[in-house]
């Protein structure tokens, strides 16, 4: 009966200082989708967000970067991770096909009340799956968030640690 008694102690933690509760964390990762931008006229509009990552996980070859997505590069990224990683993909904010419909009487998908809940929708979707550490690894993730275009020729792989 001691023993069980023993074994539920808590461990002995050295105490915090100041250092430690107000200095940078020891690893983190930020992502924010924000700027929604649309583009285009008629049939060709379609609406753009940044995505602006800080970070200082050695897995990431930029600790800091910003590029514009659409959201088919989020479709293409979720697909990407499914078909490619072991890791359970969250869902994406949905494609509003009833926004899309003709003779509305607001903007449909570009109203700017569902662009934004739209852009909190692919942030969500975006942290989960960044924070992920098994997804961390995968080659198509830092594509998305680092490179400037992405190329859905690539050859999936996964990313080695610097």
């Amino acid at each position: 009966m001691a023993d069980t008694i023993a074994d539920t102690r808590r461990l002995f933690s050295k105490p915090q200082n100041l250092n430690d509760a107000y200095g940078p964390p020891s690893n983190f990762l930020e992502i924010d989708v924000s700027n929604p931008e649309t583009i285009g006229v008629g049939r060709n509009r379609y609406t753009t967000y940044e995505v602006r990552l800080k970070t200082n996980l050695p897995i990431f070859k930029l600790k800091e970067s910003s590029v514009r997505r659409r959201y088919s590069d989020f479709e293409w990224l979720r697909a990407e991770l499914e078909r490619e990683s072991k890791v359970v993909v969250p869902p994406l904010p949905g494609k509003a096909l009833i926004r899309q419909l003709p003779f509305r009487g607001d903007d449909g998908i570009f109203d700017d009340s569902f662009i934004e809940e739209r852009r909190q929708g692919l942030e969500q979707f975006l942290n989960k799956v960044a924070g992920h550490p098994l997804a961390q690894n995968e080659r198509c993730l830092h594509m998305f968030l680092q490179d400037e275009s992405v190329d859905k020729n690539y050859t999936p792989s996964k990313v080695r640690q610097a």
